[in-house]
């Protein structure tokens, strides 16, 4: 029965006795639920009245009781965060999973979903740094990174991005000339944008972060499009002679060095070659000079005889002294003149005498010349 109903008790009802300590409080609260399961020590004019109000501020505890468990429990997705306000005030944030808060109205959370990657586009026409007009095409993709931020930094974030995406490619624009724009430098520029973009979404405390900033677009206005087309052309002209001016200096480069050090190799051993044959024929002259102070005559008969001897020897002619008598020696053809000269030119010098091979003397030279003018001269008189 409820406290204020006829036959009921007359306590106050919880809350309302400023000096009750919690125990009796307590008591209060379970006398009174007893109260409204039928029991107490009412008459019996009042059970059956008593028994019909308990059941229905049972009920009524019930509801209230699962409306506070059901509204202090907030069950969060894996890609959002909540934002609990406590009669109004950003208090704290919760993450993924079951949270529990105050029941409203103390209590209220905001979700917000951080987890999505959101896109905003345009397109601007901008001046260059060479004041040249150029139609930009971009896009932005962004998150929530601070969904407080995002709730009450700034009145409306996600207009505050487009104005200030605009604002952040028209400065690098206007610090960029128009062949650096439309030459494929648009991700040096799309890169500078996403910077000065996000410093300004932070000055504004937006609580958005910038995950992909792409020029999608840049050409010069229709109107003169045609002239820039024409540009352009030359330019990828030039690059393809380039490329085709490095291909052929790569190939032909490596070549040129190859020859370049082949060429050293030989002389450097043409070089060796000389030096060491000279050294040869060095020595060989120092051990000759030594032989020519022993024997001055045998020295000098020896090299006239090997002198004639490498002179005759690719001659098919053979002169041989025969005024000793000696035999008419046999000569084969030409074909065999190599080898056969040599030997004969060996077997006449071995059967020269002893004073003979010594080398004939300047006097002796110089008669025998004489006697054989002499020789002739009558033959030539009888004819």
């Amino acid at each position: 029965m409820a406290w204020n109903e006829p036959g009921g008790s007359r306590n106050p009802p919880p809350g309302r006795g400023g000096g009750d300590d919690v125990e009796a409080f307590l008591n209060r609260l379970k006398e009174n639920l007893g109260r409204m399961f039928g029991g107490g020590d009412s008459g019996r004019g009042g059970s059956r009245k008593g028994s019909g109000n308990g059941g229905f501020g049972l009920l009524i505890v019930g509801v209230l009781l699962l409306w506070l468990l059901f509204d202090s429990v907030q069950l969060i997705d894996e890609r959002e965060n909540g934002v609990v306000l406590r009669f109004g005030k950003a208090e704290r944030i919760m993450t993924a999973g079951a949270n529990f808060k105050l029941p409203r109205p103390i209590e209220r959370v905001v979700v917000v979903d951080v987890g999505q990657i959101r896109s905003s586009s345009d397109q601007v026409r901008m001046l260059t740094k060479d004041e040249n007009i150029v139609d930009i095409e971009f896009n932005v993709q962004y998150q929530v990174t601070d969904p407080e931020l995002f709730l009450f930094g700034s009145r409306d974030p996600e207009t505050t991005l487009k104005a200030a995406a605009e604002s952040a490619v028209r400065e690098v624009m206007g610090n960029t000339e128009m062949d650096e724009i439309l030459t494929g430098q648009r991700d040096q520029l799309a890169a500078s944008s996403s910077t000065k973009l996000q410093e300004s979404l932070n000055h504004y405390r937006t609580g958005l972060s910038v995950t992909q900033f792409n020029i999608q677009n840049a050409r010069p206005p229709q109107e003169v499009k045609d002239a820039f087309d024409d540009a352009i052309t030359a330019r990828e002209d030039k690059q393809r002679i380039e490329n085709e001016a490095r291909a052929y200096a790569s190939k032909v480069v490596p070549e040129a060095r190859g020859d370049a050090a082949r060429v050293r190799e030989e002389a450097e051993g043409y070089k060796a070659a000389k030096i060491a044959q000279a050294e040869g024929d060095a020595r060989r002259f120092s051990l000759l000079l030594d032989e020519y102070r022993k024997a001055p005559e045998i020295t000098r008969r020896r090299l006239y005889l090997e002198t004639m001897q490498d002179v005759l020897a690719a001659n098919p002619k053979v002169l041989v002294d025969d005024s000793n008598g000696n035999n008419v020696i046999y000569l084969p053809g030409p074909s065999a003149a190599g080898s056969a000269v040599r030997d004969a030119v060996r077997r006449g010098l071995d059967t020269l005498p002893a004073v003979q091979q010594a080398g004939p003397s300047r006097n002796e030279r110089s008669s025998s010349r004489a006697s054989g003018r002499s020789d002739r001269q009558p033959r030539g008189g009888a004819r």
